[in-house]
């Protein structure tokens, strides 16, 4: 995609940029039907095929439902741009311009229902799948994060803290949305060793998420992997699926 023709991300100061994105359509797609989607920040799994040959394991043995995964490209020096700051403008940037462009030249139906789509991401992908999910859940209703980055990197006048405010401010002071979290953290990730009042530290942004979403009465799952770093590709390899079916709970396509 040409940032070029972009109404959202055009590139800053005139520098435009060509994105990425990968369309996995699984072998027992039905042409026409709607299928449930997953929007992954960073092309996550993409790389090596990774989430396509889990996905074509899963749906063969029918842990998964029929599957389309669009794997997004971030904007490269834009990416905390679109990531980290605490907004519903990358949700709609991906509503508006590239699933539709997706499904055209991928040929397939991506589903409306909202409960049949979820976003994914490690690190400020991560955090970026949450607020898709938190700014727009008529849209997306699961949500799978590795080192999610809920610290203070972008802060304005609706974030003073950036996306620490989500467990700090948001989630605990809005009523409980409809939502399906899964969430990952390592005892090495990034900023273990500072202090919480820097609002830099990732091991408890993601434990305060975890404690707020108990609290107000999610379905939600923290992982806490011992000796593995941010976004651990061995953690990655080792939970993929089981999070993947965890977040897929209860999903029942809509026939109609």
């Amino acid at each position: 995609m040409d940032s070029a023709d972009s109404k959202f991300y055009p590139g800053v100061d005139g520098a435009t940029f060509k994105r990425a994105v990968t369309v996995y359509v699984p072998a027992q797609y039905v042409a026409g039907k709607p299928a449930a989607v997953i929007v992954s920040c960073d092309a996550y799994g993409a790389r090596n095929n990774q989430l396509p040959n889990i996905l074509d394991n899963m749906i063969a043995d029918k842990r998964l439902p029929v599957i389309v995964a669009v794997m997004i490209a971030n904007g490269g020096t834009e990416r905390s741009m679109e990531y980290d700051v605490v907004s519903a403008k990358y949700a709609e940037f991906v509503e508006a311009e590239v699933l539709p462009r997706a499904e055209k030249e991928a040929g397939v139906v991506i589903t409306k229902d909202p409960d049949g789509r979820m976003t994914l991401g490690g690190s400020s992908g991560g955090v970026a799948a949450f607020t898709m999910a938190w700014f727009h859940p008529e849209l997306y209703r699961r949500v799978l994060s590795y080192s999610g980055t809920f610290v203070g990197l972008k802060r304005d006048e609706s974030a003073p803290h950036g996306a620490w405010e989500y467990h700090e401010n948001f989630i605990p002071k809005s009523p409980a949305k409809p939502l399906r979290v899964w969430l990952h953290v390592s005892q090495n990730d990034n900023g273990a060793a500072t202090a919480g009042s820097a609002y830099r530290n990732w091991i408890i942004a993601n434990k305060q998420m975890a404690a707020v979403l108990k609290a107000k009465g999610y379905h939600y799952q923290l992982v806490y992997a011992k000796a593995a770093g941010h976004t651990d590709g061995k953690v990655i390899a080792q939970t993929y699926p089981q999070a993947l079916e965890w977040v897929w709970q209860g999903y029942k396509p809509v026939t109609k």
